[in-house]
């Protein structure tokens, strides 16, 4: 590797354990979190970052450091959660993505459900009908919403977020091809009850 390139790839490494802290402690997304790292280190905005998967692993080096004896309980309470939102959720095809189905979730981190709907507005809908207080957002480059509110998180004994983003039923499909490092990006209802099934099996 020649000297600036291990100059690049340390950097990244830096930013990205910085990145990490903020992602578990305070619950920020990747990208906020990176951007804020760049400011505490003081690096210009222009500063290559690291990639999602090198962010990923940062963040699971992190918790295995300071936060493995709660993190397993948290993750387990986030679970259960999403799987309480699917099953009310059903009709809309919903899919759990993010950290908590890939492992990685605290308690400050949020619960992200995609929604494969024929009509991305009936969601919203029902949401209305059902009488619950949300807000709509949506992130750069992204045709769809997605449906933000608060929910009880038993296992954790205080609200956590939920994210519903809607998606276009023909998506469904390509939604479910593993991703860059071979895993299942998504889980339905069922690959969710049986993760969290093979934990308890899995305990002494």
């Amino acid at each position: 590797m020649k000297p600036i390139d291990a100059v690049r790839s340390n950097l990244q490494q830096e930013i990205a354990v910085a990145a990490a802290c903020l992602v578990v402690e305070d619950g920020l997304a990747y990208a906020s979190a990176k951007r804020r790292a760049l400011r505490q280190l003081g690096l210009d905005a222009h500063t290559a970052l690291p990639d999602d998967a090198a962010l990923e692993a940062a963040v699971r080096a992190h918790i295995a450091l300071y936060c493995a004896p709660s993190q397993a309980a948290e993750l387990k309470a986030l679970r259960e959660t999403a799987l309480h939102w699917m099953e009310r959720l059903a009709r809309f095809r919903p899919h759990l993505c993010g950290s908590v189905w890939h492992g990685s979730a605290t308690r400050h981190s949020d619960i992200e459900l995609e929604l494969f709907c024929d009509d991305p507005k009936s969601a919203e809908w029902a949401l209305i009908d059902q009488r619950l207080d949300y807000r709509v957002s949506s992130r750069p480059g992204e045709l769809t919403a997605t449906l933000c509110l608060r929910t009880p998180c038993i296992g954790l004994g205080r609200d956590t977020q939920l994210l519903l983003r809607l998606r276009d039923l023909d998506r469904l499909r390509g939604a479910l091809k593993p991703d860059a490092q071979g895993r299942k990006p998504r889980a339905d209802a069922q690959a969710l009850r049986s993760r969290l099934q093979q934990i308890e099996d899995d305990r002494p």
